[in-house]
């Protein structure tokens, strides 16, 4: 019987965005999948504390915890060590992120969610980049198998590492179809607008406040069309992540505070509400990785418009209203585009968006992984 390893850190935090969504939902898809793998695999998750309530409960001898305590560099100080010495050699090591150990006697798999840092490095702090582009480097190097988790993100491995062409796999992404879905409870939807005091048509942003997430764009765009929609509002919902300082001062140059809401770290449990309320999504990313957003709000009946560059329109399809990240016009122009639907044509657009999103599971995105790591296994 096979011993996969993984580190489960990404998933085992409370405010989940990005990569801590893939590695959790890859968990507990994988989980999921336990009548498939569990008379020839056992699992072994790896943790730095204890696991959250929201992980898969443990089931001895087919899907355990282990707690190796520390922090700081916890991939170099804790799980290389362990796992060099342990008697209990796992067969393989999965790192749901860009992190994997270094030094290692064990074939190891890891997932690269984009390289998007490597063209925009003034978009993140020194220390930041530097890590990324080392540490993945080294991460695409020592792995017997990469998993991109699109196939813009596939072509930029590639592009950047020719030796690693042979064994990189396109895992995409899945949304839950039970919480993301046309049939969001109307009351949900009326709480988050009482909530936020919005009583008119929102056009929304959902992500992290970070320079590529391009939300200066945004406030460009919707500052050309707010003269001629007056009582639409933006609603900027995300956590802070880093030099977000200039999005803040650009609402007050100019004088949006009445128009622009933000809702800083918005709760998982309430997303899909706050998605069928919103009249539209607006993603115009200078890259993404994938693109979960947009897919949840087209599974959602809301319309996307997204930017024209990476993995979104990889995502979208036919469905969504491609823009120029970098020409705020462009981008005014699609959120306009939807403004100005009549019912019909706005209909029409929802109903592309949910054929769209149907074609992405977790589900698929784990049994998917789970080949991947069985043929890494051997």
């Amino acid at each position: 019987m096979k011993l996969i390893a993984i580190d489960g850190n990404e998933a085992n935090i409370s405010e989940r965005v990005g990569v801590n969504i893939y590695a959790f939902e890859i968990l507990q898809g994988l989980y999921k999948l336990q009548d498939i793998w569990k008379e020839r695999i056992r699992f072994v998750i790896y943790l730095k504390e204890k696991p959250s309530l929201d992980l898969p409960k443990e089931v001895k001898g087919v899907w355990e915890y282990r707690v190796l305590s520390g922090h700081g560099l916890w991939v170099l100080t804790c799980l290389m060590p362990h796992l060099l010495l342990t008697q209990d050699k796992p067969s393989l090591l999965f790192s749901p992120s860009h992190y994997t150990v270094p030094v290692s006697v064990i074939p190891r798999v890891c997932a690269i969610m984009d390289l998007g840092y490597l063209k925009f490095s003034g978009q993140f702090k020194k220390i930041v980049f530097w890590q990324l582009k080392y540490w993945t480097a080294i991460s695409i190097k020592v792995s017997k198998r990469i998993i991109a988790i699109s196939k813009a993100t596939k072509e930029d491995i590639v592009r950047h590492y020719p030796f690693a062409s042979n064994k990189v796999e396109v895992t995409q992404l899945g949304f839950d179809s039970k919480r993301f879905n046309s049939k969001v409870s109307a009351n949900d939807v009326r709480r988050i607008r009482n909530k936020y005091h919005i009583v008119d048509d929102y056009i929304l942003y959902l992500s992290t406040l970070k320079p590529s997430k391009n939300v200066e764009g945004v406030l460009d765009a919707f500052g050309t069309i707010s003269q001629k929609f007056p009582l639409v509002k933006l609603m900027i919902a995300g956590k802070k992540g880093w030099m977000y300082e200039k999005i803040f001062e650009k609402v007050k140059k100019m004088s949006l505070e009445r128009k622009v809401v933000f809702t800083d770290y918005f709760p998982e449990e309430e997303k899909p509400a706050l998605l069928k309320g919103a009249k539209l999504l607006v993603t115009p990313s200078f890259w993404e990785g994938f693109g979960l957003v947009p897919l949840e709000a087209m599974a959602c009946g809301v319309p996307v418009v997204v930017s024209n560059s990476g993995s979104l329109p990889e995502t979208v399809g036919e469905a969504g209203i491609l823009v120029d990240p970098y020409n705020a016009d462009s981008i005014a122009a699609g959120i306009a585009r939807v403004l100005d639907m009549d019912e019909k044509r706005y209909n029409e657009v929802v109903s592309l968006g949910l054929a769209q999103a149907r074609k992405f599971t977790w589900e698929r995105t784990a049994k998917e992984t789970l080949g991947v790591l069985e043929a890494a296994a051997k």
